[in-house]
């Protein structure tokens, strides 16, 4: 097998153990190979957390690479069936932590940019790259604080091409022209601790939330869009109890989660909540955590440059989507730039033995330098 440019950068970015928020010099290995191809070098860093912004050029249209160095802890590392930051291939799949998620991508854009600015010196626009170390963390000091940055001096995106692994069942089947918004709660039921023997004297919050529970994951929210899924409530956590079998208990928290689609508002489904909530009678305290609004790029300019450039590299006819979590693009959107997620595939990201295919590298590179030439040659 022949080593290919995209591969060789893969994997000197995967023996860094950048476990979020630590970039571990992943940054500054991209910077050094933008700089010679004649990329502005703009370091970033809020709190603890490293960012780039990387230029080349002074004049709109501006496409943006985007996407993060950081990557989520390993678990054990006996777990996996070689060293996650030792990169290894076997059977022709590249095995590594951040290997799907994302460091190939990065690699990929960083190597068609080379062969873009080599082959079109005097390209149209400006080419550039935003990519942050805290997209797996909190994403409090990333993406967002450098959008906030490039706002405040009026530095627009037109394009932005984010390397999340869209891929499901072969390289480019699926691209996420969205995404949908994600609204947090925690909600504390109270009650009156007491004997269980005694109940008359205790007021179980178990008890007296169950049937709000329930019709919360009953409630049919919408019916989503030609875009979207229908939105999806999901309870993650439920605590109550003092651990002994003779106690009523005096509170239950319950954590949930909604992925909705732009046929709601984050606003609507607070109301709803509450009105359910109300109408059962349950006595309750609720702290909401808006994690994203949901954001959507219609068929355009970019979803045709990639489906173009997909189909030339692979012959796949793409389908958009914007189910799965949530991306950074969340953060670029709302600036009015065109946003797409295109990377490799998604099976194995966040697990042990994540792995990715050897053979998807290159047309990767080849797909988003065939981007590039749609837009800016």
């Amino acid at each position: 097998m022949t080593q290919s440019e995209t591969l060789d950068l893969s994997l000197q970015l995967l023996r860094q153990p950048s476990v979020t928020p630590v970039d571990h010099s992943c940054q500054e290995i991209m910077a050094e190979r933008l700089k010679k191809i004649g990329f502005n070098i703009e370091s970033m860093r809020f709190e603890d957390v490293d960012n780039l912004w990387a230029r080349k050029g002074n004049t709109s249209p501006v496409f943006c690479f985007a996407g993060h160095t950081d990557v989520v802890p390993t678990g054990s590392p006996e777990s996996w069936n070689s060293d996650p930051f030792a990169p290894e291939i076997r059977d022709g799949k590249l095995y590594g932590r951040g290997s799907a998620d994302m460091k190939t991508a990065l690699a990929a854009m960083v190597v068609a940019s080379e062969r873009f600015v080599q082959k079109y010196p005097d390209h149209k626009g400006s080419i550039a790259f935003l990519i942050t170390s805290d997209e797996e963390g909190p994403s409090i000091n990333g993406t967002v604080k450098v959008v906030e940055a490039l706002e405040a001096r009026n530095e627009k995106m037109t394009w932005c091409l984010v390397g999340e692994p869209s891929s499901t069942n072969r390289l480019g089947d699926i691209v996420k022209n969205g995404r949908r918004g994600s609204l947090n709660a925690v909600l504390t039921v109270k009650g009156k601790q007491g004997h269980v023997a005694y109940p008359h004297l205790a007021i179980n919050p178990i008890h007296t939330a169950s049937k709000a529970i329930t019709e919360l994951c009953e409630t049919v929210w919408d019916n989503g869009n030609e875009y979207f899924p229908a939105t999806s409530f999901q309870i993650s956590n439920i605590q109550s109890g003092t651990g002994a079998t003779n106690v009523v208990p005096g509170t239950m928290t319950v954590t949930f989660n909604f992925r909705y689609s732009t046929e709601v508002t984050a606003d609507e489904l607070k109301e709803r909540v509450i009105e359910l909530l109300d109408r059962h009678g349950v006595e309750y305290d609720i702290q909401w955590t808006l994690s994203g609004l949901p954001f959507l790029t219609p068929v355009g300019e970019l979803v045709n440059a990639a489906r173009t450039a997909i189909k030339n590299v692979t012959g796949t006819e793409t389908e958009l989507s914007t189910s799965g979590g949530t991306s950074d693009g969340r953060f670029i959107a709302p600036t009015g730039a065109q946003v797409l997620e295109l990377g490799v595939l998604n099976a194995t990201i966040h697990q042990v033995n994540e792995h990715v295919n050897v053979d998807d590298l290159e047309p990767l590179a080849e797909i988003y330098e065939q981007i590039l030439v749609e837009l800016l040659s």
